[in-house]
């Protein structure tokens, strides 16, 4: 086997990895929103955008894996292999198109699901009994939760802007006593030169 089908058959078996990658992350995003929330927040590996991420990020990779067979095949040893891999291609290409249409449905599929989930979540708030108690107390720790943690935040950036404050104002006062202090040591200068000066007139005349 030379290099260059060393290389395609590298190809072949990251294409198939990663096509069965995305056809589970398509599988995922369909079934989005069916199971119920257990969790006061949603977990962020979890989230709907993050799926579709991974997915559409599946899609580039098959794409350029399939630009690489494209540009391998053509020098494939023998014209069996050349046409071998020209059809390989082909088939990639039209199942790439059929995942992006699934991913498409299956996001219409998710957007109903939450709807449904939605729709089932208010009519047991509002109903009577047991459950619709412990939801609505779970929705208001969930706000309270949320209400402190805000609270907390700008409790937080309150304490920064002061802690700035005091440490600008700090330094203004430093500022204005150096100031303050050099321009007395320079008048005093001039006195202490007088004084000087005075006393050395002084003593000259004590002995004389």
């Amino acid at each position: 086997m030379d290099k260059v089908e060393e290389e395609v058959e590298k190809v072949k078996k990251e294409w198939d990895e990663t096509y069965s990658k995305v056809v589970e992350q398509i599988k995922a995003i369909e079934e989005y929103g069916k199971s119920p929330r257990v969790t006061i927040a949603e977990p962020q590996r979890d989230s709907l955008p993050r799926m579709n991420g991974l997915a559409q990020d599946g899609l580039a990779l098959l794409n350029s894996l399939q630009f690489k067979l494209d540009l391998f095949a053509p020098q494939l040893p023998t014209d069996d292999q050349v046409q071998s891999a020209k059809n390989l291609l082909e088939s990639w290409k039209n199942r790439s198109q059929s995942l992006r249409l699934s991913m498409r449905n299956a996001n219409l599929q998710a957007k109903a699901n939450m709807r449904k989930a939605a729709q089932k979540e208010r009519e047991l708030l509002l109903g009577g009994g047991e459950e619709s108690t412990v939801r609505r107390r779970n929705l208001q720790t969930k706000a309270g939760m949320t209400s402190a943690a805000e609270s907390i935040t700008e409790s937080l950036r309150r304490t920064r802007q002061l802690m700035v404050q005091e440490v600008e104002r700090t330094a203004g006062t430093l500022m204005t006593f150096g100031e303050f202090l050099s321009l007395h040591i320079k008048s005093i200068f001039p006195l202490l030169r007088h004084c000087h000066c005075y006393f050395y007139d002084f003593s000259e005349q004590l002995i004389l």
